[in-house]
């Protein structure tokens, strides 16, 4: 299938030819169709699936048809998103899908100077990308009126509510018209999300692609036993490798993000952290740069990179694993997007040993694990580990921890997971060349 079997209009056909894309990802060829005629969405689609394009599309060609007078600019469109990052990207979306259509959008979020903001919307737009802070302070302010919003995108759902932001977001729907449009998407679809989606939708049509509990095949996933102090010495050893033209970096707090950027620049190798403490100028501007290739290597904590979408990513590395499984599958969805191809690697200390447990298990498949490199543990390293933690919990610290499987310390290597051993010729596995190069370009 080809977006011109989307029935699309020319000006975005001309526009999607323009970004090189030709072929609509499975979310998109089944969401458009349903916009189109008007219906209101229930999305379930994990990161990388291509979701954005598959409702900023169609609110561009449905407002394209309504031909609006010169000068009578109102906001029709309100995408609502629960980061700046988000916010951005989505914002380019648009940008770069109606560049043909004359329709005028605006991204409004916190940490910046609203002035430029506020000159936008007293300029007049159609589409309105927010978050929800700064949209409920610019309506306190009366910059912002809703009453003629006919489209309504609640994006990141799931995202929204663990933020804390699902009161804010009740607070928008209010003073929202009873008569409109919903999208609503969701990587996942736990209760809660099923409550507030029935708050919001009306007979909605339910669109679900690639469940988060799945990770994409053109993903190459590889784990590293590694003792905690060494992981740093491991991250450099394996960025040596010039196959790694670029790598999105994850640790689970702010501070481990500024360390480790801080580690590789020392050892020689451009890196940035971004965070929710860095100012929005130094996110734009970290972000800007990995995007141009400027900086090879991005750290990031979990929510800074909900927002992060670049193109041909070839690796995202696990510095220190997720203690939910779900956001594995999030993480490792940075690479190997809309058919592309991708590597993901994850360093795992003993400690974290159930943490790998849990996401094998959410994935229902083992990851392949790399033996040959300069820092591997030991039966002795996970023994060690397993008694301090064993010793933490009967005091009372860090009682959160589950100890490692016990068959680790007759094998050494981490819990006896199935091994589908990625060995490469007696290096750390960097040598071993996985193609990483996109076939056909998709939204």
């Amino acid at each position: 299938m080809t977006f011109e079997n989307l029935n699309l209009i020319e000006p975005i056909l001309k526009a999607l030819q323009n970004e090189g894309y030709t072929n609509p990802t499975p979310i998109q060829a089944q969401a458009i169709p349903y916009i189109l005629q008007q219906k209101d969405i229930l999305g379930c689609a994990q990161t990388g699936t291509g979701k954005t394009a598959a409702f900023s599309i169609p609110i561009l060609q449905l407002l394209h048809a309504q031909q609006p007078q010169k000068g009578n600019k109102t906001i029709k469109a309100l995408v609502l998103t629960p980061t700046r990052e988000l916010a951005i990207q989505i914002g380019e979306s648009m940008a770069a899908y109606g560049k043909y259509t004359g329709l005028k959008h605006t991204v409004i979020f916190g940490g910046v100077s609203q002035k430029a903001q506020t000159d936008a919307l007293r300029a007049g737009v159609d589409i309105l990308v927010a978050t929800p802070g700064r949209l409920l302070d610019l309506m306190a302010q009366k910059y912002i009126n809703l009453n003629h919003i006919q489209l309504f995108v609640l994006d990141e759902a799931d995202r929204m509510l663990d933020m804390g932001f699902v009161h804010d977001v009740k607070k928008v729907l209010k003073v929202l018209p009873e008569k409109k449009q919903s999208l609503f998407f969701s990587a996942t679809m736990a209760p809660e999300i099923m409550k507030l989606a029935d708050t919001i939708l009306v007979n909605p049509a339910k669109v679900e692609v690639t469940p988060v509990s799945s990770t994409a095949n053109t993903i190459k996933q590889a784990v590293y036993y590694v003792k905690k102090g060494d992981k740093k010495n491991l991250l450099i050893h394996l960025l040596k490798d010039g196959d790694i033209d670029r790598a999105l970096v994850f640790t689970r707090t702010k501070h481990g993000a500024d360390r480790v950027a801080k580690d590789m620049t020392k050892a020689g190798v451009q890196a940035e952290a971004i965070h929710g403490n860095k100012s929005q100028n130094a996110r734009v501007r970290a972000l800007s740069n990995f995007k141009s290739s400027q900086t090879r290597v991005l750290v990031a904590t979990d929510i800074a990179a909900r927002g992060i979408d670049v193109d041909d990513l070839s690796h995202v590395i696990n510095y220190e694993l997720p203690n939910e499984p779900e956001t594995y599958v999030h993480r490792i969805g940075r690479t190997g997007r809309a058919g592309a191809s991708g590597v993901a690697l994850s360093f795992c200390d003993a400690e974290e040993t159930p943490y790998l447990v849990g996401i094998q298990k959410l994935i229902n498949k083992s990851v392949p694990v790399i033996e040959n490199h300069p820092y591997p543990m030991t039966a002795k390293d996970f023994a060690e580990a397993a008694s301090t933690v064993k010793q933490q919990k009967q005091h009372g610290g860090r009682g959160g921890r589950t100890r490692p499987n016990n068959s680790s310390r007759s094998t050494g290597n981490g819990g006896g997971n199935t091994r589908n051993t990625t060995s490469a010729n007696g290096n750390s596995g960097g040598n071993r060349r996985w193609d990483n190069k996109p076939k056909t370009r998709q939204a």
